[in-house]
């Protein structure tokens, strides 16, 4: 899982819509850096990242029922509706995907009603850059990418990480450790298989049956609803292509205007070519999906071959499979009594009988004939295999060329496109400001496509659903013997689980535990060491004389022990998925978004954690205040930057004082005096 964007609307301290947040991605430089004072909104985007993929919040999040902006609510209308959404992006496993998750306020006259029925879309971006709907539920698949469970330990308040060792977290965390062991899993699956036994081993449930006049009335609601979504889907479609229309004018006019000609002809050479790239991106998965449909059962044929030729064989050494002289023409010699080279072969002669033995030796002419073909054809089977493998390697070539081209040009592209937007001449930085507003605003309206689509295959589930209870007869008898089926498995399956938990907790336990020793040794001055106990929690003992005593860990210390245990996960998982080992996330890359990691520690720790948080994570995102970054901090990290935001906060206080960061000799704004009664934040670039 690679994060990409993250985008807030509304959203808490986030008046109105942020700009779109790019995190680094570079390996060399995985690290993004958020710098905003006490409450100007570091905790709020750690969160904004849990509400979207989880519905989750921190503890440090107070109110977590109020997100919606206040400054929105207070400028709202009467009875109007104000929207809140975060949008999250991220790449995982070769596919793009796009979260977003909205709630509501309704202003009234005296109250604010906050509607809690929060949504989630989830999109898939496609080889040719539409913007799928997924046929499963987001929760699902994003679980399947990062399980909700495991959430804590990648996106996490490091002021407050050390409560995860604390005594009365112990069990929470030795829960989730089991999870992400797959012992966990397995545990379940041992309870509900119990369960569903003892429920097969009941009588089943009577379903009852609703009228015929209801459901045909649920389907003619569901249809409406369908007819009403469609109707919006023509709209939406018509307001694109307004907007691309938009686009060309703007593209036409840009190239009129000589100082951005150059760089526009040349985003336009490079539109081309990305456009060439996705196509051929697109045929190469095309290719492998028709490969895969057409000749997978290739790979299957070398054992069958080498079992024909063995049995070829066996038959050859029997003397039961003879090549050159058939039993046909043998019998045709002895009835014509006559031989090849002359010698008459009257009956009971010694050469009459010499021939006649040869009879049982020989083979049959049709088995003989059918056998020499078949070897034939299994020779050529015998490079099939090898040639799909050879066009299945050529076409994956295509797709990991295709997509760094892609990735190439997109980079370029936006180099360009960030030119325009900061050119001297206005006009030309305003036409491509108006791109930009219509890119999102294209991509808004593509996202609320693939939103409708969603809910038309869902309401057409329904109707299908609806029509089926009208016309379906449930047999009781059936149902109960597919229960007795059932039973009888869930058996076997219960036995072997408990084999696969048991082997699998010892190995794993044991190799997570050595791997949190090492890094905490490398943080860590003092002597102690990590354990993972069988009951798998994490302790810190101190072995004296050979005996272990569990250690009362100061709060610096218990971070060091979180921070460490956190990169054992990582670390593990990744080892673990790369070999398939683990019913957990499929990917060998995992970001960590933490805000103030670096709590009470020491100088010492302060730095040996600077030092080593870039390289636990795929990806790092941190949020720091002024005096967190400072010193050590920075200069361990500052190589490792690829994305760097500050929060500035407008304050309404008169006596508030201004408050500002420095980088590379430049002063961004910390604190600054609202131009209106409401506090709020803004986030931008630091160049």
């Amino acid at each position: 899982m690679k994060l990409t964007t993250i985008r807030l609307h509304n959203f808490r301290q986030f008046y109105g819509e942020t700009p779109e947040i790019q995190l680094a991605t570079d390996p060399e430089r995985n690290t993004t850096i958020i710098h905003g004072n006490n409450g100007a909104g570091k905790t709020t985007i750690l969160n904004a990242f849990t509400w979207v993929l989880y519905e989750k919040f921190t503890a440090a999040f107070a109110e977590s029922q109020q997100l919606v902006n206040k400054r929105a609510i207070a400028e709202a209308d009467i009875g109007n509706a104000i929207d809140c959404w975060v949008e999250v992006a991220w790449e995982h496993d070769g596919k793009r995907y796009r979260a977003k998750r909205m709630c509501r306020a309704y202003k009234q006259q005296d109250t604010v009603n906050i509607v809690n029925n929060e949504l989630l879309y989830l999109y898939i971006g496609d080889a040719d850059g539409k913007w799928l709907h997924p046929q499963q539920p987001p929760d699902e698949i994003i679980g399947r990418i990062l399980p909700a469970s495991l959430h804590q330990y990648f996106f996490f308040d490091g002021e407050r990480i050390e409560q995860i060792v604390r005594q009365d977290k112990r069990l929470e965390i030795a829960e989730a450790t089991k999870i992400l062991l797959g012992v966990e899993v397995l545990n379940r699956a041992i309870r509900h298989l119990g369960e569903a036994k003892k429920t097969l081993e009941a009588e089943l449930a009577q379903i009852g049956d609703t009228t015929t006049k209801e459901l045909l009335r649920a389907q003619q609601q569901c249809q409406q609803e369908i007819d009403r979504i469609q109707q919006r889907e023509i709209e939406i479609a018509q307001e694109i292509a307004n907007f691309k229309q938009i686009e060309q004018e703007i593209d036409r006019y840009l190239l009129e205007l000589t100082a951005a000609t150059a760089i526009q002809l040349q985003r336009q050479q490079l539109e081309r070519a990305k456009a060439v790239s996705q196509t051929q991106l697109q045929q190469a998965q095309t290719a492998i999906k028709q490969l895969i449909s057409t000749q997978a059962y290739t790979v299957l044929l070398p054992d069958l071959t080498q079992g024909f030729q063995k049995i070829v064989g066996e038959l050859r050494d029997r003397g039961e499979l003879n090549q050159g002289i058939s039993r046909e023409f043998l019998s045709q010699l002895l009835h014509h009594q006559n031989c090849l080279c002359g010698t008459e072969l009257a009956p009971d002669t010694a050469a009459y009988l010499q021939v006649q033995t040869w009879i049982s030796r020989a083979s049959i002419a049709v088995i003989e004939e059918t056998t020499m073909r078949l070897i034939t054809q299994v020779e050529v089977l015998q490079t099939k295999g090898r040639d799909f493998w050879q066009e299945i390697d050529l076409q994956q070539q295509i797709v990991t060329t295709a997509r760094a081209q892609i990735s190439q040009l997109e980079i370029q592209i936006d180099t360009l496109e960030s030119q325009l937007r900061q050119d001297t001449n206005t006009e030309i930085a305003n036409l491509q400001k108006r791109l930009d507003d219509i890119e999102i605003k294209v991509r808004d309206l593509t996202l609320s496509q693939g939103q409708n689509q969603q809910q038309i295959v869902h309401l057409e589930g329904q109707v299908q659903s609806l029509a089926k209870q009208i016309t379906k007869q449930q047999s009781n008898q059936e149902r109960q013997s597919l229960a007795h089926r059932r039973i009888q498995a869930t058996r076997s399956a219960i036995e072997e689980s408990i084999v696969i938990r048991d082997r699998q907790e010892q190995q794993f336990r044991l190799e997570l535990e050595q791997r949190v020793q090492r890094i905490f040794q490398t943080i860590s001055v003092t002597p102690y060491l990590p354990k993972i106990t069988e009951k798998y929690e994490l302790i810190l003992v101190e072995t004296t004389r050979g005996i272990e005593t569990t250690v009362a860990a100061s709060t610096g210390e218990n971070q060091i022990l979180s921070l460490s245990f956190i990169g054992g996960i990582i670390d593990r998982v990744r080892d673990w998925s790369a070999q398939k080992l683990l019913s957990v996330p499929a990917s060998n890359t995992f970001p960590i978004v933490m805000d103030s990691p670096f709590g009470s520690l020491d100088r010492i720790s302060r730095r040996q954690i600077a030092q080593i948080l870039p390289r636990l994570a795929s990806q790092l995102l941190v949020l720091v205040t002024k005096t967190q970054w400072r010193d050590e901090v920075e200069t361990e990290m500052l190589s490792k930057i690829g994305k760097q935001y500050i929060l500035t906060y407008y304050t309404s206080k008169l006596d508030a004082p201004d408050d500002y960061l420095e980088v590379a000799g430049r002063r961004y704004p910390l604190i600054q005096h609202s131009p209106n009664d409401f506090d709020y934040t803004e986030i931008s670039e630091i160049v």
